[in-house]
């Protein structure tokens, strides 16, 4: 669902992801590990189309930055940006006029249940907390039905509830079939349901694990410190 080949992004001289290959297939969450300036966020952001980059990144088998792709794709960033004069629901409608939704209405109110938003739809965006307004980020990236979600540190800012319900979310839409790729430095937080975990080092893929194929008497903890740390692998 998810294809990123030889990907390399520069900021001027700073090579920030160095020949960097992916795959995220449907039903399938991939996750991204790394110490900040690892390179999750310059990944990430190529793959959702909003910087340029050297490489291919298809998403569904469409360019990913064709309207096709977009159609299939939810963000999530790790700095929400809502508009500060919408109200929470004014986004959300803002979101189903943009992809041309029909009866959104029932989805927007579960989502916006699900993360105890639905009393806080009359709230402008500048008038919102940090936390809620990742919740409503999460919700206008799921409004359209997505068949791939790309979430960059989403547990950040959250209070206890808010953080169970993504956790549950991200496993229902794991269970969907939806393809998953989340960036995060929080070993920890989805442990109970990666497929695979990249290690970014230096903007390098520097490790590929995968569920079931970890070396005997290995943790995913033990082999991201020992590359980030630059203990003996």
């Amino acid at each position: 669902m998810i294809d990123v080949q030889n990907v390399s992004k520069r900021y001027g001289k700073f090579l920030a992801a160095d020949n960097i290959s992916l795959t995220v297939n449907p039903g399938e969450l991939t996750v991204l590990l790394g110490p900040n300036g690892a390179g999750k966020s310059t990944l990430i952001k190529s793959i959702c189309g909003l910087l340029r980059y050297q490489g291919s990144i298809t998403v569904g088998g469409f360019d990913n930055r064709a309207a096709e792709a977009k159609r299939l794709l939810g963000y999530v960033p790790e700095m929400p940006v809502l508009y500060p004069m919408l109200t929470v629901c004014e986004h959300l409608e803002f979101i189903a006029k943009a992809y041309r939704l029909r009866d959104w209405e029932p989805l927007a109110e579960e989502l916006l249940r699900r993360f105890e938003m639905w009393d806080k739809t009359a709230k402008l965006g500048k008038e919102l907390s940090k936390g809620m307004q990742q919740k409503v980020s999460v919700c206008c990236a799921l409004l359209p039905k997505p068949k791939a979600v790309v979430l960059d540190e989403p547990l950040v800012g959250l209070d206890p509830h808010g953080i169970r319900e993504i956790k549950t979310l991200i496993a229902d839409l794991k269970q969907s079939g939806c393809a998953l790729l989340i960036s995060t430095h929080m070993i920890e937080s989805m442990e109970d349901n990666w497929d695979a975990t990249y290690i970014l080092k230096d903007g390098q893929a520097a490790a590929v694990c995968r569920r079931g194929e970890l070396p005997e008497g290995r943790t995913l903890e033990d082999i991201y410190f020992a590359i980030t740390e630059g203990e003996a692998q």
